[in-house]
């Protein structure tokens, strides 16, 4: 497959939030003191928690910057090599969805290689055409191979969720993947015919994620997706390594939903943490047979309709002390003060509530870093910025 260096843009280290001075490049004279800087510059209703349990953050993608009037949807990803991935819609010309108010959306990328203190100038991973979009990134790492994947969406101009027709390609899904952690990327493959039935009258467009795609065990690649029409939930999967991919069945029980994330459960199991078209909670579904079917939905965490992440962060089997799932979203009302949250019992229950910031926010994606440490991506201010988070462990823990 022929693989394309990502186009980069020339830009200024990334700026950071207004109350987080910039970290410094690692190694150097002043990172000693970043730390104590950006707990003397924090956000007073942030700062007791900093305190107690270092929490450093910085702005990735800032609206404006970069020759875009914005940037939604973020995904985050740690390569094997220990860099991190920031993805994002780049929004030319407004704040508009893909395929809405005349806009133009390119996907594109920031890494990271030192735990986000500092991020990459920007590249752009698809540039589809004008008034094209490219969008809604999600990711997974094969363990064995090294390889990263992102799953996105291609749409033609005027064409989204509501006005694709069914049968055509005015909706693509399409695949890609780094084999160097993110520095290039092979060229698109076309998946639409797998993650959507392209018979189905109805059946206008199928969506990945954002974010939360995962590896299971058993080495299986499973992605969650959403469709319409009409509303619903499934994965899709892969068995040999990305080659080849197959649709699983819907979630049944008649609680419409789409923007979805995954884990594996302790016990191999798969859940799935859905967005609710309607009501104050979100759906959690189960499957026995790594995402080819799922069980009756269940009633998730009360959280306005958004997109939300779930991450498994430690696991007993593996060696951990105890078994993780970490949780983050707005805790309202409506999309403002992101909280993260934990699970001890396979996310029966989540708890140990505690403050990633106040003010507007929205979506978020998670990831676990590769000194254990956790890192966020989520939208902040309005969607002026795109932030990311970094929280230690003991950020997590009963006090």
């Amino acid at each position: 497959m022929k693989r394309y260096l990502a186009h980069s843009k020339p830009s200024p280290r990334s700026p950071s939030l207004r109350f987080a001075p910039a970290a410094p490049a690692a190694g150097s004279r002043t990172s000693r003191s970043w730390r104590w800087r950006l707990l003397l510059c924090l956000a007073p209703a942030a700062l007791a928690a900093a305190a107690d349990s270092d929490i450093a953050q910085a702005d990735v993608f800032v609206s404006g910057r970069d020759g875009y009037h914005a940037y939604r949807i973020p995904a985050l990803e740690a390569a094997p090599d220990g860099s991190l991935l920031a993805f994002a819609e780049a929004r030319k010309y407004n704040l508009g969805d893909p395929g809405m108010n005349h806009n133009e959306i390119d996907l594109v990328l920031k890494r990271s290689t030192d735990g986000g203190r500092t991020w990459s100038a920007m590249q752009v991973v698809e540039h589809a055409g004008e008034r094209w979009s490219a969008a809604n990134p999600a990711t997974v790492v094969d363990r064995q191979s090294g390889r990263v994947w992102l799953h996105y969406l291609r749409c033609k101009p005027n064409r989204n969720t509501h006005t694709a027709r069914p049968g055509t390609d005015d909706v693509q899904n399409l695949v890609r993947f780094s084999d160097d952690h993110g520095l290039t990327w092979s060229g698109p493959t076309d998946l639409t015919a797998v993650a959507r039935d392209m018979s189905d009258a109805q059946w206008r467009c199928s969506v990945v994620g954002p974010g939360g795609a995962i590896q299971d065990r058993k080495g299986r690649l499973v992605a969650a997706v959403w469709k319409y029409a009409p509303w619903g939930v499934f994965a899709i999967s892969s068995d040999d390594h990305g080659r080849t991919w197959r649709r699983g069945q819907p979630v049944p029980g008649g609680q419409p939903g789409d923007e979805n994330q995954l884990i594996e459960l302790a016990d191999g199991r798969l859940l799935m943490d859905y967005r609710q078209q309607k009501g104050g909670h979100r759906w959690l579904t189960v499957s026995r047979d790594g995402g080819a079917s799922w069980g009756e939905p269940r009633p998730g965490l009360a959280v306005t309709p958004v997109c939300c992440a779930i991450e498994r962060y430690t696991l007993k089997s593996a060696g951990a002390d105890r078994d993780r799932i970490i949780w983050t979203g707005p805790k309202g009302p409506g999309r403002a003060t992101l909280v993260m949250r934990v699970s001890y019992d396979e996310a029966e229950r989540f708890g140990n509530e505690r403050l990633i910031a106040e003010g507007p926010a929205a979506y978020s994606d998670l990831a676990t870093l590769k000194d254990k440490s956790i890192g966020v991506l989520w939208e902040r201010g309005n969607y002026k910025f795109i932030t990311f988070t970094r929280v230690t462990r003991a950020f997590l823990e009963p006090k």
